[in-house]
Formats: structure tokens, C-alpha cells, sequence
């Protein structure tokens, strides 16, 4: 295992030197640059903004002083934001969006298992019906249409909850509902399939024909081999939430990293849009890593590395 997680831990920062270059490279072949939109600034001024953040030096040697500063954990300076650099903004901001990302995967991963399972178990009737068109509105309905909605009924219209800002536990309700729609829809039609699946497998029939109570049959033997495939997208709706919470954090005022790396891009923040860039590349990382490593804790009969892994 020690050995597997070494492997991993290489392959990782080899993934992260190549997303730090690649997002160097198209940060500066984009067309304009960080100072493009101060119009009023004599040209004097933006040589002398362009020499204080190194923005005047070949690119080859940005790029050497950008990878210098990263080995070092500096992602550097906020070329918009005189107050805080880099590592300032994602401490700020991580707790945040960290907060809002962990609600979200929460009721996307609670909800999603527990309405594929009800739907699984109730197969053609009304309660699968249900499910199965809320799963579609799910996956039809981007989050970005679903938070105008929410604001507009939850928040003015019925005024249950705040429409935007940051502070308690019920601001973060909406947002993170809003958030976890599409992967709580991923997750309950993958884990009614594999329910579907599980139910129809001989042992399953053995088990019956032994005396087992249905809920023992469900609990101990359907939904423990059912959760493997619901596990294994884990990390990808990781993706889908890191992702949206971008807009997600935007639409409803959110001081998180998703907010800055917005408007990080459309003020050309270059450090901002990198540093963001490699951090969430990191984390979802680590989550995939983190994601196989629980394979063995769900499923003792699956071993990862060394010989005759499955």
C-alpha cells in the first residue's frame, strides 16, 4: 500500500507540472494582457507595472522564476489586488469554498444513494417514476439556471432563506442545493442501476432462499456491492462540484476561491489564474488518490498495488 501511495504521490506531481506549464503557456498566448484595460495609464506607468511583477522578461525566464516560486509554495503576487497575494487570497477563500463544496457533496452523496436505493427497490412504480424525473431535471438543468430559480422563490417570493452572502448556515443552504443537483442526479441513477443490478444476482436469490430478513439482504449484501460503483465516481463529481462552484459562488456573493478565479479572469490576474489553477488540480488529486485507497475500506477482497491488484 506505502509503495502504491509512493507511485501515486510521483504520478501526481508529474500531473501538476504538466497543468502548471500548460496553464502558463495559454495564459500567455491568450491575446492582451494584465494591464490591456488600464487605458489611462501612459505607457510609462504600465513598463514600470510590467517590470515590478516580471511581466517584461523573456518568457523562458518567467516561466523558471514561476516554477521557482511554486517549489517554494509562493504562487506570488495578485497583480489586481495590492492588499494580498496569491497564498493570501486561497487562504482567505479555501475555507469557503470548502465549506460550501462539503454541503454540497454531502447532499449530493446522502441524497443521491438514498433515492437510487428507494428507487431501486420500488422498480416501476410511482416512487421510481419520481426519482428517476428528478434525476432528469438534474442532469438537464444546468446549476446556473437552478440559483436564479432558487433566489427568485426560496428567497424572495416565500423568503425562507437569504438569496446571497455569506455568514451562517442558512446562507450556505441554497448554494450548496443548487450545487449538488447535477451530481446528486449522477449519483442516484448510477446507484439505482447498480442496485438493479446487484438484486438480480444469484447470491442475492441464495441469501433469500437461506431466511434472510429483506433488510439484511438489502443492507449487508445488496447495497455493499452496489456502493462500488457510486464510489467510483466520487471523484469526478469532486470535478463537477469544484467546477461549478465557480459560478455557484458568483451568482450568490460567496467570498470563495471560486469568486476570485472569476474575477481573476476577467481582470487577466495571471498569478491569481494559475495559483487557483494548480490548487484545485491538486486537491482533486488527491481526492481520486483518497477515492481508490477507500476501494479497500469498503471492499476488503479489492487490493491496489503490488502484485495481483485487481
Amino acid at each position: 500500500m506505502l509503495r502504491y501511495i509512493g507511485k501515486r504521490f510521483l504520478y501526481m506531481l508529474l500531473s501538476l507540472w504538466v497543468i502548471a506549464t500548460l496553464t502558463f503557456v495559454m495564459m500567455h498566448l491568450a491575446p492582451g494582457g494584465p494591464f490591456a484595460s488600464e487605458k489611462k495609464l501612459p505607457p510609462q506607468i504600465i513598463a514600470n507595472l510590467e517590470a515590478h511583477y516580471n511581466l517584461d522578461k523573456p518568457l523562458p525566464v518567467q516561466y523558471a522564476l514561476y516554477m521557482k516560486n511554486l517549489i517554494m509554495f509562493d504562487l506570488g503576487p495578485s497583480i489586481k489586488s495590492e492588499a494580498r497575494d496569491v497564498n493570501g487570497i486561497l487562504a482567505d477563500g479555501f475555507p469557503v469554498s470548502a465549506q460550501l463544496g462539503l454541503e454540497a457533496m454531502a447532499v449530493a452523496v446522502l441524497a443521491g444513494l438514498i433515492m437510487g436505493i428507494i428507487a431501486s427497490l420500488r422498480h416501476n412504480r410511482l416512487p421510481d417514476y419520481t426519482v428517476m424525473f428528478l434525476a432528469v431535471v438534474g442532469l438537464a438543468v444546468p446549476s446556473f439556471v437552478l440559483a436564479p430559480l432558487f433566489q427568485k422563490y426560496f428567497g424572495l417570493e416565500w423568503e425562507l432563506l437569504p438569496i446571497a452572502g455569506w455568514g451562517s448556515f442558512e446562507d450556505s443552504i441554497l448554494p450548496a442545493i443548487a450545487l449538488a443537483f447535477t451530481p446528486l442526479a449522477l449519483m442516484t441513477r448510477l446507484m439505482r442501476s447498480s442496485m438493479l443490478e446487484v438484486l438480480g444476482q444469484d447470491y442475492i436469490r441464495t441469501a433469500r432462499a437461506k431466511g434472510l430478513s429483506p433488510s439484511r439482504v438489502i443492507t449487508r449484501h445488496a447495497i455493499r456491492n452496489a456502493i462500488l460503483p457510486a464510489i467510483t465516481i466520487v471523484g469526478p463529481l469532486a470535478v463537477d462540484i469544484i467546477t461549478g462552484s465557480f459560478v455557484i459562488e458568483k451568482i450568490f456573493s460567496i467570498p470563495g476561491i471560486g469568486k476570485y478565479f472569476v474575477d481573476s479572469i476577467f481582470n487577466r490576474d495571471y498569478s491569481v489564474i494559475m495559483g487557483v489553477t494548480v490548487f484545485y488540480s491538486a486537491l482533486l488529486l488527491l481526492v481520486n488518490l483518497l477515492v481508490d485507497i477507500a476501494y479497500t475500506w469498503v471492499d476488503p477482497r479489492i487490493k491496489i498495488g503490488g502484485r495481483g491488484a485487481n
